[in-house]
């Protein structure tokens, strides 16, 4: 499919009025309404304005340069977002230096925001409740701690848990496997690892026999490498110098070919839950996106957004299942585990293409 910003002016024009119609999201392009003097984002919540009075840029310059000014529902210049976001950082820190889940109203009256609309707001953002957030904190405790060597019964009492049963009573969703095979983790398997720098920034590639284990950005060589160490403590981690080329150059290739995702080997560890989540997420075509309410009904379990938005984020392979591909429900990029700029320059580099 061409691109938008390739097609002749009029075609482009017909296109994203479609789009707007369809109030689809459209992440690099926005409109602006005369009779009003605002711009908005694709899937703004107000009014559809008539075909018309609408004006369409490429970013936010153009249109003020035009005269007009960001709507204040949709934040189109990330603003307001910017400040939501931070408030939702904050409490975030408090939760992860906490004992005890601070409650709700706590939280919200540090952060400015009234209880419901601030629940609103960290939903938005971390994809979690406050109180999945809190789990999720334990969680990543008690994975450590078993990592060590830690006893189970021990290691639940130090990542906070009331009790081994609440622990046994989900293991999947805490920890993607039971206690005892995270306290194992990975022992007897021999896993290969490389670098490699792409268009996004470093990445880190890992397989086992079976396939790619892990797919992930970050800051630098050590921090990636102490990620695969923590997530497989007992594995035989080896470099995989040039015996990884060809899986270094597929991974890379993603980003400008995501379609090529489906031919990568994959050895994915999680539960039935989460294998069905990323199946999901496999099946979004590029150039397309969803919501965390809309992936729960696509895997039948409609009630289950908590648990999809935590299956996203457990996902250990970046590109090869676009969880990148999960927005909010106002056109907004919510979370993302590598990084909003990286997760909008995907979006982006797949709309256009």
């Amino acid at each position: 499919m061409d691109s938008v910003t390739d097609l002749p002016a009029a075609l482009q024009a017909d296109r994203l009025w479609s789009a707007l119609q369809g109030r689809q999201p459209n992440p690099g392009m926005l409109y602006a309404v005369t009779t009003q003097g605002v711009y908005c984002r694709f899937g703004c919540p107000s009014r559809l304005p008539l075909r018309r009075n609408v004006r369409f840029f490429a970013d936010c310059a153009g249109a003020e340069a035009a005269g007009f000014r960001a709507c204040r529902r949709c934040d189109p210049r990330g603003e307001r977002a910017a400040l939501q976001a931070e408030a939702v950082r904050a409490a975030c820190a408090l939760i992860e230096e906490a004992e005890t889940l601070p409650p709700l109203a706590v939280l919200a009256a540090r952060a400015g925001y009234a209880k419901h609309h601030f629940l609103r707001l960290f939903r938005a953002v971390t994809g979690l409740t406050p109180g999945a957030y809190a789990d999720a904190v334990k969680a990543r405790r008690l994975q450590a701690a078993l990592a060590g060597g830690t006893r189970v019964a021990d290691a639940v009492a130090e990542a906070g848990f009331g009790s081994e049963s609440r622990v046994y009573e989900r293991p999947g969703r805490l920890l993607g496997m039971t206690p005892g095979a995270a306290r194992r983790g990975g022992a007897g398997e021999e896993i290969r690892y490389a670098f490699t720098e792409s268009p996004l920034g470093l990445l880190l590639v890992a397989r086992t026999e079976k396939g790619l284990c892990r797919i992930a950005f970050g800051p630098d060589e050590p921090t990636l490498e102490g990620e695969l160490a923590a997530r497989f403590p007992q594995a035989r981690l080896l470099p995989g110098d040039g015996a990884m080329a060809a899986e270094l150059r597929a991974v890379v290739a993603l980003i400008e070919e995501p379609h090529a995702a489906h031919a990568l080997p994959l050895d994915l560890r999680g539960t039935a839950f989460q294998h069905r989540v990323w199946q999901a997420l496999t099946d979004i075509p590029p150039g397309h996106t969803t919501t965390y309410s809309d992936l729960a009904a696509r895997i039948g379990q409609p009630r289950a957004v908590r648990a999809v938005a935590a299956a996203c984020g457990a996902n250990p392979v970046a590109l090869a299942v676009p969880c990148h591909r999960v927005i909010g429900r106002d056109g907004s990029l919510t979370g993302y585990r590598w990084g909003l700029p990286r997760k909008r320059a995907l979006l982006d580099r797949e709309a256009a293409s």
